[in-house]
């Protein structure tokens, strides 16, 4: 029985990691970084199609930041970070 319930909990641990609350990884504007890096770490780190990509790099070249992925913390964090790496602005909000 007691093993039954430690299972429960651990089954609910893997569920909370995967359905947290949606948050957002925030692309912000720079002066450093150029067009094709931002398109290639979009694609490369955040899975964006090379369209899509693009289009957010327009969109936060001319409004100065840009929602690039959703997910939970959990997901979201590894990949903001690796944004960060590769020298830009970024921020799960």
């Amino acid at each position: 029985m007691h093993s039954d319930i430690q299972h429960e909990e651990a089954l609910l641990e893997e569920v909370l990691f995967e359905t947290g609350p949606i948050r957002e990884i925030v692309l912000h504007n720079d002066e450093v970084n150029t067009f094709d890096h931002v398109i290639g770490c979009l694609v490369d780190i955040c899975g964006h199609e090379p369209i899509q990509a693009e289009q957010c790099a327009w969109i936060v070249h001319y409004n100065g930041k840009c929602s690039v992925k959703r997910g939970t913390f959990d997901q979201l964090e590894p990949r903001c970070t690796a944004l960060q790496n590769q020298g830009l602005s970024a921020e799960v909000q």
